[in-house]
């Protein structure tokens, strides 16, 4: 069993008598004995969805990050969501963009724009979709058995509990101006639902072809899907990673992504990201990271799939893999472009004795400073 002991020239530390959490300690190895290079107050920067409520409904479930979990997250919040086959989260928009990635399974969406242009395509794991603030849209789970994804919101104080939802728009309307909208009787909503639907089973919709409405007034003029197999790869020597911002997902306006997977012994390099803070989500393997904040401080925090970390703008930081199988996680951002500073570049680029008299590297060591960012080494 590890103790909170750090065995130095002096031993720090001591055994803990109890109570505690074994198997949380077990989790958290880099905060139960912190490497000798942390200091000072950071905040907490991780949360994992296991520990977020879950709301449970008759088509899937969705559990929430947000603020209120992880108070440092002032940027973006994220919701894990599970539909069945067939289960639907209803019609509805929001007052943020919706920026989301198929984790596992098939799913229908669909959105008209405030145009009047209609969306509709079927998106499978790897696939991203993005819905505009305000945009009314669905999703709808398909066989063989529905999906599960990631909605991020670049806003840390969303929450789908203040989502606009259909069934809500009709139930809190009174009937005599629904009449009177949709030129039909009364009785025509005497069936509406009395309160939200959210999550619900409906019939299995058929092939796409057959959910197309005719739109005279055509399509949207800006897709709202990045299909996997689109997304260039970048490849570096220990690892690979997908940038998806404006520059290829024009429509993606308020937020950027970067998809990486590192490969076992490889890490995500020391940078820092000066234009938006980070919001991360794992989704397997497991990693570390240490955070330098300024203020001769620094935190390492220990991750896992289903995790949620966060770096505020410009805190430099790595990622490093420490199993045995590769980590795959995504970085967020509040921002249209992704951004990025090398660490290792920055350097590489700067007059060799500048750098000499700062730290004290032989020429040796500088002449292995690569001009180009490594990403994943």
């Amino acid at each position: 069993m590890t103790e909170p002991i750090k065995a130095t020239k002096a031993t720090k530390g001591a055994t803990d008598l109890g109570p505690r959490d074994q198997v949380r300690d077990a989790e958290n190895p880099d905060i139960l004995v912190p490497p000798s290079t942390d200091k000072g107050l950071v905040p907490n920067l991780r949360f994992s969805f296991a520990d977020a409520h879950m709301n449970l409904q008759d088509g899937g479930w969705s559990r929430e990050v947000t603020q209120r979990e992880l108070p440092i997250a002032t940027e973006m919040a994220g919701v894990n969501m599970r539909l069945k086959t067939g289960g639907v989260r209803e019609l509805h928009w929001h007052k943020q963009a919706e920026w989301s990635i198929m984790l596992a399974g098939n799913a229908r969406i669909t959105a008209v724009d405030n145009d009047g242009k209609s969306f509709i395509a079927d998106v499978q794991a790897g696939d991203l979709w993005y819905f505009p603030a305000g945009i009314p849209h669905s999703i709808q789970g398909l066989g063989p058995d529905g999906c599960e994804f990631l909605l991020a919101f670049p806003d840390g104080s969303f929450s789908e509990s203040s989502t606009f939802l259909l069934s809500e728009v009709f139930a809190r309307t009174p009937k005599v101006v629904l009449s009177k909208n949709f030129g039909v009787t009364e009785d025509a909503f005497d069936r509406i639902p009395k309160e939200q639907l959210f999550i619900f089973e409906a019939p299995v919709p058929g092939p796409i072809e057959s959910d197309v409405v005719p739109n005279p007034l055509g399509a949207v003029p800006l897709n709202m899907i990045s299909r996997a197999a689109d997304q260039t790869i970048t490849r570096a020597p220990g690892g690979t990673v997908r940038i998806v911002d404006t520059g290829n997902f024009p429509i993606a306006t308020e937020v950027a992504a970067a998809i990486v997977e590192v490969a076992p012994n490889s890490m995500r390099e020391i940078h820092w990201h000066p234009n938006a803070d980070e919001w991360q989500y794992y989704i397997s393997g497991s990693g570390r990271m240490t955070v330098f904040a300024s203020q001769d401080s620094s935190r390492t925090f220990d991750f896992r799939a289903g995790d949620v970390g966060y770096v505020p703008k410009s805190m430099s930081h790595y990622v490093e893999n420490t199993g045995d199988v590769p980590l795959k996680f995504l970085e967020l951002f509040r921002s249209s472009r992704f951004q990025d500073v090398s660490l290792n570049q920055w350097l590489a680029l700067t007059p060799a004795l500048l750098v000499k008299s700062h730290l004290g590297l032989d020429q040796t060591t500088i002449d292995r400073l690569s001009k180009s960012k490594k990403v994943i080494v």
